[in-house]
């Protein structure tokens, strides 16, 4: 069957149990919170009574998801068509996007805000699993590498121009992740490497618009200017590091509630929460990332074949990715780029994308190698 209610009882509830607190730190570090312009009613709760909306429709996903048998995919062309499609809605979001700070990365359906470049990944890891499950031996002969860096470069482009950065960087992380699990030479490798720092030395000066120059320079040197570019990574180191050891207490965070820290709900969620609850709280949230991690590539590993298993290593990447760039960003050691920490921060478009790609690792999981085959699930 396409469907099996029997499916949930395959999820693995270590993996779903380590996110809840995940949840619960960032709806305690938006309590109270509410956007500059003042809406969202008098208790200041606008973040906070959204977000546990967006949960509750993610967690939705994330159930009915979990009941679908994916092997589906493995023929077909439904996953390169989705693949197209999200790139032509890319192209139609340069032209009619509505622009937020300097970048047009969203389409403005009434009182909601849609964000392809999510989807577009989780959409990538999928068409990726399947091109390197079916050429797994045949992954040596450089022209599978430049094939399937075509699927990462051409929307990891289009994203760029929004200007998205950060999320341009994400997609060629889960590509660069993925064909190194699938046996890149080590010649090919070293050619990668050369072609890269031609490519990002190119872009220094040809491509990259002089505020984004100035972001990376900032981060090598905050202080180069603290009321301008260096003034969110300025904030945002001081407010983790006035968190110090067990920080300020619950709502006491001064850098995040008094509009110090920009985007303290998305972008600085973590500087948000390390300040309210120190180093200890920063570590918990850091270990947890580890173990749902832990959790998606011990079930990569049991998957059926190697389009499950391709699958759930893409995924682990999105995720170790967002989180390493998210929190290095927030304590001062990568410049700042505009990346969610999944589960974490606010947001619809982040938290159903991964909530769907967990979705679809537990009905993967569902037929893994350490499940017995059952008729009624095919």
């Amino acid at each position: 069957m396409f469907l099996s209610f029997r499916r949930i009882f395959n999820i693995d509830w270590l993996l779903f149990l380590s996110i809840i607190p995940l949840l619960g730190a960032g709806l305690i570090t938006m309590k109270g919170l509410s956007p500059a312009e003042g809406i969202g009613g008098e208790n200041g709760d606008y973040y906070f009574n959204r977000q546990l909306i967006w949960i509750f429709l993610a967690l939705v996903v994330f159930f009915i998801f979990s009941l679908v048998d994916w092997r589906f995919l493995k023929s077909g062309g439904l996953l390169l068509s989705l693949l197209i499609l999200s790139l032509i809605s890319l192209v139609f979001l340069l032209i009619l996007g509505i622009k937020t700070r300097g970048a047009a990365s969203w389409f403005r359906f009434g009182a909601f805000s849609v964000s392809p470049a999510d989807p577009i990944k989780l959409f990538l890891i999928l068409v990726l699993a399947k091109y390197f499950s079916r050429r797994h031996i045949e992954i040596a002969d450089i022209k599978h590498i430049l094939i399937s860096a075509s699927y990462a470069v051409i929307p990891a482009a289009l994203i760029f121009f929004q200007p998205d950065f950060g999320s341009a960087i994400i997609i060629l992380a889960i590509w660069l992740g993925m064909v190194l699990v699938s046996g890149i030479s080590k010649k090919h490798l070293f050619l990668f490497f050369l072609t890269t720092v031609f490519i990002f030395s190119a872009g220094w000066f040809f491509v990259l618009e002089p505020y984004q120059k100035e972001r990376v320079l900032t981060f090598l040197d905050p202080l180069r200017d603290p009321q301008g570019a260096g003034y969110n990574a300025l904030q945002s180191m001081i407010a983790v590091g006035s968190g110090q050891i067990l920080g300020k207490g619950i709502g006491y965070g001064t850098q995040s509630r008094l509009e110090f820290l920009p985007e303290h709900q998305t972008d600085f969620i973590f500087a948000a929460f390390a300040e309210e609850w120190g180093f200890v709280g920063a570590l918990a949230i850091i270990f947890l990332f580890g173990f749902a991690i832990w959790r998606v590539l011990k079930n990569a590993f049991n998957g059926q074949g190697n389009f499950e298993r391709f699958f759930g290593i893409g995924l682990s990447i999105f995720l170790a990715s967002h989180a390493v760039i998210h929190i290095g960003m927030n304590i001062g050691l990568l410049p700042i780029t505009g990346i969610p920490l999944p589960f974490v921060s606010y947001g619809g478009a982040n938290l159903l994308t991964v909530f769907a790609g967990l979705g679809i690792l537990m009905g993967m999981r569902s037929y893994g190698i350490n499940v017995p085959d059952d008729p009624h699930l095919i």
